[in-house]
């Protein structure tokens, strides 16, 4: 027997007959034996129309009533998930991020999980009851809070560590997490399993699988995650024991060979794109000591994340270049702080490229081998791909493109690294 959370996001739950469907792969775990929480999104679609209402309202409408009006979607879904394993002879319960509770800071919308308390869950679950939670809310003093949107997977694995839970299932719209973009790379291959370090940087550079908090939680917490396809034959009589999925694991139970056979780790496990990241270059930026300091000051006071830095050779005037990325949505904000300090900053002129992507490589066999960034450079450069920027980390690569060529670039660097699957495979 395991204790295993299940988690569903949106398109799962998107409808009665799907739910219906997240009840009956639920009630599989319980007859195989397993003790089962579930956490689930609002329906598809559902936070983005309450968001919309929020902000109909007022645009500057306070954070905690705009907590009570988005954690409703969950609640539903939670609900008539319970109905629905009721109507199945399956006990069930669902228990609302208060009545746990599940505890968090007090930034209303953005909460941060500070801790569970499981005792009442414990003994619902060693009576055969499953517990269906709604993700993404928890409590902060006596009020509702939210935890930012994706936060459903955060409450899953959050979950899961508190209930010190074997494994944490994260159903989606996919089958598990691929070397590539599938709908862009048609031989991409579906990993059987991948670091938690891999991951992380998967999701934090475009990967669209996990929410980067929730690997992030998994990872400090040691919490097993198998992503898995909620949309296979809802007539299939199989477990998530032996479903074909892709686990998320730490790289010691992989070296151990805990899991499949792989002799040999592939050096590059997988490659990203990210159409949402913004250039700005500021021009003749006096070349003296702490010149960048008020570039990056400001931005740093907005909460807004600067990715890629260039600064370029000295001008023989003793000014340079900086060029930084930040994300799309943040560019305006970016630019008004900028021109702001203009005076202070000392630059010439400001220029901005939203026409940009960033395509990255990830892989922990970096550490240990050589001439990985070179073969992308030579893959790119043979295919007339000019790189704008560069930033690495120690088992990632990213570069910044014109935004037309990055499909061609995902392509080119998952045959460069031999990520093809075979014919037929």
């Amino acid at each position: 027997m395991a204790r295993i959370v299940m988690k569903f996001g949106g398109t799962s739950m998107a409808g009665i007959e799907r739910i219906r469907s997240v009840a009956a792969r639920v009630k599989r775990e319980v007859e195989a034996g397993h003790q089962v929480a579930v956490v689930v999104s609002a329906m598809a679609g559902e936070t983005d129309r309450l968001v919309g209402f929020c902000r109909e309202a007022s645009p500057l409408h306070d954070p905690r009533e705009y907590d009570v009006v988005v954690a409703s979607g969950e609640q539903v879904t939670s609900g008539l998930l319970a109905i629905a394993l009721h109507s199945l002879g399956v006990p069930a319960r669902s228990w609302m991020g208060w009545q746990l509770p599940i505890r968090t800071s007090d930034a209303h919308a953005a909460a941060r999980i500070e801790a569970i308390e499981t005792q009442a869950l414990d003994a619902a679950l060693k009576s055969g009851e499953v517990a269906v939670v709604p993700g993404f809310q928890g409590l902060s003093g006596d009020r509702l809070s939210t935890l930012g949107r994706g936060g459903s997977d955060t409450s899953a694995v959050a979950l899961a560590a508190a209930m010190k839970a074997d494994r944490c299932d994260i159903y989606t719209d996919v089958d598990g997490v691929y070397t590539t973009d599938p709908r862009i790379v048609p031989r991409a291959r579906k990993l059987k399993k991948i670091t938690y370090e891999e991951m992380l940087e998967l999701a934090s550079v475009g990967a669209k699988v996990l929410q980067t908090r929730s690997v992030g939680l998994a990872m400090k917490a040691g919490v097993r995650i198998q992503v898995l396809s909620s949309f296979d034959d809802p007539n299939d009589s199989a477990t998530a024991d032996t479903l074909p999925g892709t686990l998320i694991v730490g790289e010691v139970e992989i070296s151990a060979g805990e899991i499949g056979d792989d002799m040999e780790r592939q050096l590059i496990t997988g490659i990203a794109h990210d159409k949402n990241e913004a250039k700005i270059t500021l021009t003749d930026v006096p070349d003296k000591p702490g010149a960048v300091a008020r570039i990056f000051g400001p931005l740093a006071d907005l909460n807004i994340n600067v990715d890629m830095i260039i600064q370029n050779i000295a001008h023989d005037t003793g000014s340079t270049d900086v060029t930084f990325t930040v994300p799309q949505v943040e560019l305006a904000k970016a630019l008004d702080a900028l021109e702001r300090e203009k005076d202070s900053i000392g630059y010439a002129s400001l220029v901005h490229d939203t026409k940009v992507a960033k395509i990255s490589i990830v892989g922990v066999g970096m550490r240990s081998h050589a001439g990985v960034a070179a073969t992308m450079f030579r893959a790119l450069a043979d295919r007339g791909i000019n790189i704008q920027a560069i930033s690495t980390s120690e088992i990632k690569v990213s570069v910044l493109i014109e935004e037309d060529y990055t499909e061609l670039a995902v392509r080119v660097l998952h045959t460069a690294y031999g990520l093809d699957a075979e014919e037929g495979a």
